[in-house]
């Protein structure tokens, strides 16, 4: 799972699904693509969603016979029989709230691929949810937006970052310190944390043999070394226990 802790940047919503799509998510945004009672073919589809028109007439047939009332035929179209919805998400209104309040953070501050995806979470929650909850959602008067401290490359950034910590990828890390000396550290990814306005890399440093946090806008460059496994006194929640360790504590008199 990831490791992390937003108005819309331009063109977020406007960018079309990535190839890697999911095939769970390609069949959730075929049936929003088929609702309301309209036809549809299968290269609209296809198209909407970057795969071929096969992939496209094998996953009605799996949604048909999963139940889903489709009814049509290749060279056709497509159309969903009308009072068929997705099974509601049973939100509670603090959840729905905490939610549409993260998402848009996400948005606002993550990388290119985080800000995407939390967008695409927003609709799919709006999508499924009860008119009431629906309403909720709409009404949540928690906003974030990025006065022009995250450009597009500190995004791109973001996302390679908490790709490698996810997939264990040791980096080499081109670094400029706050006195300006610039280093390069072999580090080992964990996690990523957000402060507010400033991202920071949480890593084992090789090179002090350590834990170290790394600002995200004061690395300048980086490369792949290959991947790595966990070791004790390495790991995430190693780091944890020395951060706790190192609070002071608070003696009751």
């Amino acid at each position: 799972m990831p490791k992390i802790l937003m108005a819309t940047p331009s063109g977020f919503l406007n960018e079309r699904p990535p190839d890697t799509m999911r095939r769970a998510d390609r069949l959730f945004q075929m049936v929003q693509l088929l609702r309301g009672g309209r036809l549809v073919t299968a290269r609209q589809m296809a198209n909407r969603l970057e795969v071929s028109e096969r992939t496209i007439y094998r996953d009605v047939a799996d949604l048909i016979g999963s139940g889903v009332p489709i009814e049509g035929e290749a060279g056709v179209g497509y159309v969903m029989r009308a009072g068929y919805d997705m099974p509601p998400l049973m939100f509670t209104r603090d959840e729905i709230v905490a939610l549409t309040a993260g998402a848009r953070m996400m948005r606002a501050w993550g990388g290119l691929d985080m800000a995407r995806a939390a967008e695409e979470a927003l609709i799919k929650i709006e999508a499924v949810l009860p008119e009431a909850e629906r309403e909720r959602a709409g009404a949540v008067e928690v906003y974030a937006s990025d006065p022009g401290r995250i450009d597009e490359a500190t995004r791109r950034k973001l996302d390679a970052l908490e790709k490698a910590s996810h997939t264990r990828t040791r980096l080499k890390l081109d670094y400029v310190d706050a006195d300006g000396a610039t280093t390069s550290r072999p580090v080992r990814p964990l996690c990523l944390w957000f402060w507010g306005s400033v991202w920071t890399l949480v890593a084992w440093c090789e090179m002090r043999d350590d834990f170290r946090m790394f600002r995200v806008d004061r690395i300048t460059g980086y490369d792949e070394e290959g991947t790595f496994r966990h070791e004790r006194g390495k790991r995430l929640t190693d780091f944890y226990h020395q951060e706790a360790s190192a609070r002071p504590t608070l003696s009751s008199r």
